[in-house]
């Protein structure tokens, strides 16, 4: 029986190769492997822990409760609530050893004032707190419930398995000859012939193979609680990660204002100021030698146009005119034509999407086309463009030497950061020698 990447009762901690020497079948192996054993562990333990923090958040609870009329349920019910807390705590490292479940701890708790009063209100008004409190309440008939199937299970698998090597207890000691299956006044039934005893064990076999995947669905409604109610609230995950992406977005704006001043202050600027000296050194000698004054004004018409140059290249940096006339079609195209590396371009989009969206897409294929004039050693390159549902989706390859890499601090990660403050996805693909291959893909919000 196949396993899914580390959620099957195989060796997880094994190379592949190393867990295809097993000569044994999974289903066979199971039974006996360390993740059914903690499993099982994880079961058991869930009895007596849940009944004891059920009873002590119930007991915190009500009382509290019924005391708000005074001061006194109040901060009752804040401890309460704290208590809950802290088994919650106990559960996911829990969950963490015997299960495999990964849960980031929820954010802590962020009183506005300093004292006990801030704190008892930070804990009342904490969604997290009561999310505690349901799981504590939850989980308790719901242990008890995995626990009896659990042991049943795991009994009478093994204890059937293993009757041919026990059955002689019952004629010495129990004065009967074997196991009863029914009794009454007059007769009973007992497994006492070798054919009996062999039909009990191989019942016992089967019970105990199924045995690690019905502990394995009875885990997985633990997964789905932990998960739900002691992990970071979903919103406010969200809205950490939109102020993370805020950032991004801020720095990105803050980091394209700073290039932009630099290129008008090195370039275009610079070129004019140049100009307005030539000008008037050629207004000086206009009258004493046309001829200079002309060399001078001809030399300065050079530098209007390369200044002029620098001042399309410098908007087209910002936002290419194409691109907003004509859509990315035709601006990739144009970009392509001004690749080192020749480029061969497919856009298949139905309509265009959003302006924002567009504009990412379109600086997005003019970095990597850069990486590829500068670093790849590419003699040919592709730019593929397309919509899937409610994804504009970008993929970029070249037959270069390959071996980029996101993670390593370059342009790409920059790059990964932009498209993540937008909700996209950065995938690079680039093996050592190449093909490199660089999938982007943004929200579509036309």
């Amino acid at each position: 029986m196949a396993t899914d990447h580390g959620q099957g009762y195989g060796d997880v901690s094994r190379p592949d190769g190393a867990a295809r020497r097993h000569r044994l079948p999974t289903a066979l192996r199971a039974p006996v492997e360390g993740r059914a054993l903690r499993e099982f562990v994880y079961v058991l333990l869930s009895l007596p822990i849940s009944i004891v923090t059920f009873v002590f958040a119930v007991v915190m609870v009500s009382v509290g409760a019924g005391l708000l009329v005074t001061f006194i349920g109040v901060p009752l019910l804040a401890l309460g609530l704290t208590a809950c807390r802290g088994f919650g705590a106990l559960e996911r490292t829990r969950a963490r050893v015997l299960l495999g479940v990964q849960v980031r701890d929820p954010h802590p708790l962020q009183p506005r004032d300093r004292g006990f009063m801030a704190w008892m209100g930070a804990v009342l008004k904490s969604g997290v707190s009561w999310r505690h409190l349901l799981y504590t309440v939850l989980h308790m008939p719901w242990a008890v419930f995995s626990f009896a199937v659990s042991v049943v299970f795991w009994t009478y698998g093994w204890a059937m398995l293993t009757y041919p090597l026990w059955f002689w207890l019952f004629p010495v000691y129990g004065e009967q000859d074997g196991m009863q299956l029914y009794g009454d006044r007059d007769h009973g039934v007992y497994v006492d012939n070798p054919f009996e005893i062999g039909l009990a064990s191989l019942s016992g076999l089967l019970v105990t193979l199924a045995t690690p995947w019905v502990v394995r669905a009875l885990t997985t409604v633990d997964r789905g609680l932990v998960h739900g109610l002691l992990g970071p609230s979903r919103l406010v995950s969200r809205v950490v990660e939109l102020e993370s992406d805020r950032g991004v977005v801020v720095d990105t704006a803050a980091a394209d204002l700073r290039r932009i001043e630099r290129d008008l202050h090195d370039g275009a600027q610079a070129r004019l100021v140049a100009l307005a000296m030539d000008l008037g050194l050629a207004k000086e000698k206009l009258a004493e030698d046309p001829q200079a004054a002309a060399r001078m004004v001809d030399e300065a018409h050079g530098e209007v146009k390369i200044a002029l140059q620098e001042l399309r290249d410098l908007a087209r940096g910002i936002h290419p005119a194409v691109l907003t006339d004509r859509g990315l079609d035709a601006a990739l195209s144009a970009l392509a034509a001004r690749c080192t590396v020749p480029v061969d371009v497919e856009v298949d989009l139905p309509s265009r999407p959003a302006a924002a969206i567009e504009g990412i897409a379109y600086f997005t294929v003019s970095e990597l086309l850069q990486n590829i004039s500068k670093h790849s050693g590419a003699r040919s390159a592709n730019v593929d463009v397309w919509r899937a549902a409610d994804r504009l989706m970008l993929q970029v390859t070249d037959d270069g030497r390959g071996g980029a890499d996101v993670t390593a601090g370059s342009g790409l990660a920059g790059l990964a950061e932009r498209l993540d403050a937008v909700d996209g996805i950065l995938v690079v693909e680039s093996p050592a020698g190449g093909p490199t291959m660089v999938t982007a893909e943004l929200p579509w919000r036309g």
